[in-house]
């Protein structure tokens, strides 16, 4: 008599990414914490044996993770309100069917959000996965910080209108983001340009209807902070790292040449990565240094593509995918500040 068959045993499950990213967000949290003690409660005696360039680091790093942190929380807050508690199909419903009006509304949506670069990224991967295209979201996604009113509102108490500054930072940062919706928007595959853990997402989207939106919100929330601010934390630490590097005199020094001020100026707000609400006033300082189209190439190029932009899309979207938008932005940013120094 043959003896009875073996008791099936449940698979082994699959090992879970989710310990690995809460240690990867807390090692993130307890570094900044540190060095803000650091910075704070260590003896002037500490200073001194820290070189300036190692200060600089610290203070530059920890200045753009304080800036930045309330738009990311308050950007996840808004994609958690777009994804869990608006109605299905409220977006899709309110939005034009043509695909060049929906593009154009999308972009002007920022008006509406007054959420710097750093808080779009959650935004635009909600909205992708509420049924936006690709295109559309990177439409959003590059508009939104130029146009918002926050960032409108302080550009003009910096220039007020003269040389044309405001003007051309919010048509241009309009036809560039549209520019890109629209390339982006006769993508064979579009799905490729997005990482595979985010196709995944997108798969997935609708898997947890059944849960209480208190519950998927507390879900999300903990998914998208454990996604952005280890990339934050790494972006602001590259752009600290960068500043202290690149010599600011250098880059005076070709403030008055009508070409090389306008890549020197895209250069500098790429490594500086200052949230899009306040670089007018930061920029404002080389106002007489630098000829109007490099000021505004600064003002469109930045809240676009800085290395902590970068850093927060690339947990949305491929290397090639960024290679390629970073540098169709950065031609179309340096094209239309030559234009403007020709015209000034």
């Amino acid at each position: 008599m043959s003896p009875p068959p073996a008791p099936l045993r449940p698979a082994p499950p699959k090992p879970s990414t989710r310990p690995r990213a809460a240690v990867g967000l807390s090692l993130g949290v307890a570094l900044v914490l540190l060095f803000v003690a650091i910075r704070v409660l260590a003896p002037e005696a500490v200073g001194d044996v820290l070189s300036n360039s190692v200060q600089d680091f610290f203070t530059l790093s920890i200045s753009v993770v304080i800036e930045s942190l309330p738009f990311v929380f308050l950007g996840i807050l808004l994609s958690i309100g777009v994804q869990v508690w608006l109605p299905d199909g409220f977006l899709l419903r309110h939005l034009p069917r043509n695909r060049v009006a929906r593009r154009v509304t999308v972009s002007l949506l920022g008006v509406l959000l007054p959420v710097c670069e750093c808080g779009n990224v959650p935004l635009a991967r909600g909205l992708i996965l509420r049924g936006l295209t690709v295109g559309e979201s990177m439409t959003f996604l590059l508009a939104a910080p130029i146009l918002n009113p926050v960032t409108i509102i302080t550009t003009y108490q910096a220039f007020g209108w003269s040389d044309g500054i405001l003007v051309s930072r919010i048509l241009g940062g309009f036809v560039i983001a549209n520019l890109i919706g629209w390339i982006y928007s006769r993508h064979p595959s579009p799905m490729s340009l997005l990482t595979p853990k985010f196709q995944a997402s997108c798969a997935h989207a609708h898997d947890e209807v059944r849960a209480s939106r208190t519950r998927r919100s507390v879900a999300m929330f903990d998914k998208e902070t454990s996604a952005m601010l280890p990339a934050l934390f790494v972006g602001s630490a590259v752009a600290g790292l960068i500043q202290v590097a690149v010599s600011r005199d250098v880059l005076v020094t070709l403030g008055q040449n009508p070409v090389l001020s306008v890549f020197a100026l895209m250069a500098l707000a790429f490594v500086v990565a200052i949230c899009s609400n306040v670089d007018a006033f930061f920029i404002l300082a080389f106002g007489s240094t630098f000829m109007p189209g490099a000021i505004v190439a600064f003002l469109v190029f930045g809240p676009m593509i800085d290395v902590k932009m970068l850093a927060l899309m690339r947990t949305t979207f491929t290397a090639k995918t960024l290679v390629q938008l970073t540098v169709i932005v950065g031609l179309a940013s340096a094209a239309l500040g030559l234009a403007v120094n020709a015209l000034a």
